[in-house]
């Protein structure tokens, strides 16, 4: 098989999902190069060569690629933040790397307000109301908490409050689920109006989906419907977080949307594909630009924001039932010639696994957490041992985890995740959940309600009553 050189840059199981694609490839020998935040038990075996660069530092990690320049052939990037830093721009201006990423320019998730402009320009109807409180604009925080005051009375107190910056889905408040006064509201928008621009925008009903895009420059492939579980606790309680974890139907779109739903979404994002492409090719673009969350409304579907890069865990239901080989879908990316790609017609389940302190999990439920284990290493071998049971029908992705000395730890963030791939969303979710049982340590823990079937017949009569009023 032909060799080839490959820079992956590397946060989590998001990333070791493509290393794994990779490593799967049957047309081509991987010798991956991993940059990567930790010693990732699963990135250390894989990789040719192996870095770690804590901060994700954009010129330390491309120190490491010019030193092995001559072998790599191509690099991906997972994470947004060297995304947001500007990689691409460094390592393509110092090395003869490609890389499949948005520059820096068009890493328009850095962003919360200019994202909100751009949908308010192109897409307006998928757009909520929205104002922006600028640190800029105002002289005291009682001329701000005025006019907050006011926009509150218009929107009947009903409202999200987000970050201008990225906060990994952490910095988003919403009315009625993290806040009930106005009190509350305030210290949550104090919080971040510190750092920046807040937006205050309308609260919308309905049930979120994730659309995610490949692009070369020239054409948009939109890739199956995920959706995810913000909350990190069971029924949609507890703070935002990364995401719990994530479903896929059997087919390319989710349970409670309909068709349209899923061509009005394509719509949107095309739009706004077209608007930043300009006339002709422009592979600044190419890698994964859009990746959208919208909300599905009796109305249609409205964009909540845009990242520019693959979701997290949204990505790690697709790559591991990608029926084409992943460096060719590079490959493509690359020379602008990607119009298609193929999946398998199955369902998958991504589940996460957690330690403690992530979620505030400790601080809500003590009584179920060990503080005995939380230093103990944790055991990945049973869970790897399934494959002898399911096959190709489940994988098992270090996230946050270290190895040290032999034995792999959790560190602060999602620590694991299972991915189940079934012929139904309930059979894949049962593969993700047994391999969530067998991994055992340092206290670890999980939702039971991912892609549960009360909670997705929960969504269905949502959409189904949110149509007819």
């Amino acid at each position: 098989m032909e060799k080839v050189g490959i820079l992956v840059v590397s946060y989590g199981s998001r990333e070791v999902a493509m290393v794994d694609a990779f490593s799967r490839s049957k047309n081509y020998s991987a010798e991956i190069y991993v940059a990567d935040k930790q010693r990732n038990p699963f990135n250390l075996q894989k990789a040719k060569e192996h870095a770690v660069v804590p901060n994700l530092d954009v010129q330390e990690i491309c120190r490491f690629a010019k030193k092995h320049e001559d072998k790599i052939d191509f690099g991906i990037v997972g994470p947004e933040k060297p995304i947001i830093d500007g990689i691409r721009d460094v390592i393509e201006s110092e090395t003869r790397i490609p890389m499949i990423c948005p520059t820096k320019k068009y890493a328009i998730e850095g962003s919360k307000v200019a994202q909100r402009v751009l949908f308010q320009k192109v897409v307006p109807e998928a757009n909520p109301k929205f104002k922006v409180f600028d640190p800029k604009d105002y002289s005291s925080l009682g001329k701000v908490k005025k006019d907050v005051e006011a926009w509150l009375d218009e929107l009947n107190n009903s409202v999200a409050v987000k970050p201008d910056s990225p906060a990994a889905g952490k910095g988003v408040g919403v009315w009625g689920d993290h806040f009930t006064t106005r009190q509350q509201l305030f210290e949550h928008f104090l919080s971040n109006y510190e750092h920046g621009p807040v937006i205050v925008e309308e609260k919308i009903e309905g049930e979120e989906s994730s659309f995610q895009a490949f692009c070369d420059g020239k054409h948009l492939v939109s890739l199956p419907e995920t959706r995810d579980y913000k909350r990190a606790f069971d029924d949609d309680k507890g703070p935002n977080t990364g995401g719990m974890g994530s479903y896929k139907g059997k087919g390319d779109f989710l349970p409670f949307m309909t068709r349209a739903d899923r061509e009005k979404e394509i719509e949107i994002v095309n739009k706004l594909f077209k608007e930043l492409r300009g006339k002709g090719n422009n592979h600044e673009l190419r890698g994964i630009p859009f990746y959208d969350a919208f909300i599905h409304t009796g109305k249609g579907p409205k964009l909540l924001e845009n990242n520019s890069r693959p979701g997290d865990p949204e990505i790690q239901n697709l790559l591991p039932i990608l029926k084409d080989d992943f460096v060719e879908v590079c490959f493509k990316i690359l020379d602008g010639s990607l119009t298609r790609v193929e999946f398998e017609e199955n369902a998958t389940v991504v589940t996460y696994k957690a330690p403690p302190a992530y979620g505030d999990y400790a601080e809500v439920f003590p009584e179920r957490v060990d503080l005995r284990q939380t230093r103990k290493p944790v055991d990945l071998s049973q869970a790897y041992k399934l494959t002898e049971k399911h096959g190709d029908r489940i994988r098992v992705y270090p996230a946050s985890m270290e190895l040290r000395d032999k034995e792999t730890y959790a560190l602060g963030s999602r620590a694991v995740c299972v991915v189940g791939i079934g012929d139904t969303v309930q059979e894949a979710r049962g593969i993700s959940l047994e391999g969530l049982r067998a991994i055992k340590g340092g206290s670890l823990w999980h939702r039971t309600d991912i892609a549960s079937r009360e909670h997705i017949e929960k969504s269905i009569r949502h959409m189904e009553r949110l149509r007819t009023q």
